[in-house]
């Protein structure tokens, strides 16, 4: 039923939930998995050149977390025997990031987390997972915290 299973992680407490419900997918459907992380390399994009630094650290750290993040969900995959493929992807848009890299594997399921962020943090932090959910004519499986 499901061929090619993508899993974008960022290294929460939900990210491992959403790597145990992918490995039991995988398990059942014998499904090719990608997990990814999705770095916006341009969050400081406009600020002035007073924050090229900041945005110099912004990445080592982004990436540093990204490689934690991607290291921990390719070794639960392979402890399971479960092939996996993995990658930092960088996006100016985190969803954009996940439509793009669905789209150029070949996945049928996107298996993600949401965070269930609520009220004005919701507002102004937005949501990946809802951002994803109406640009894709993919299927989502969405894991909660």
């Amino acid at each position: 039923m499901f061929k090619h299973l993508l899993v974008p992680v960022d290294g929460s407490s939900t990210s491992s939930q959403v790597v145990e419900k992918s490995i039991a997918i995988a398990q059942a459907f014998k499904s090719a998995v990608t997990v990814i992380y999705v770095i916006d390399p341009y969050a400081f994009t406009g600020v002035g050149t007073d924050f090229s630094y900041g945005q110099a650290e912004y990445l080592g750290a982004a990436t540093a977390e990204a490689n934690e993040a991607i290291t921990t969900a390719k070794q639960a995959f392979q402890d399971q025997g479960i092939d996996v493929t993995a990658s930092i992807v960088e996006g100016h848009a985190i969803y954009r990031g996940i439509l793009d890299t669905a789209e150029s594997v070949g996945a049928d399921l996107v298996v993600m987390g949401s965070h269930g962020r609520r009220g004005l943090e919701k507002l102004v932090l937005g949501s990946v997972t809802a951002q994803v959910l109406s640009h894709t004519h993919l299927s989502v499986l969405v894991v909660r915290e």
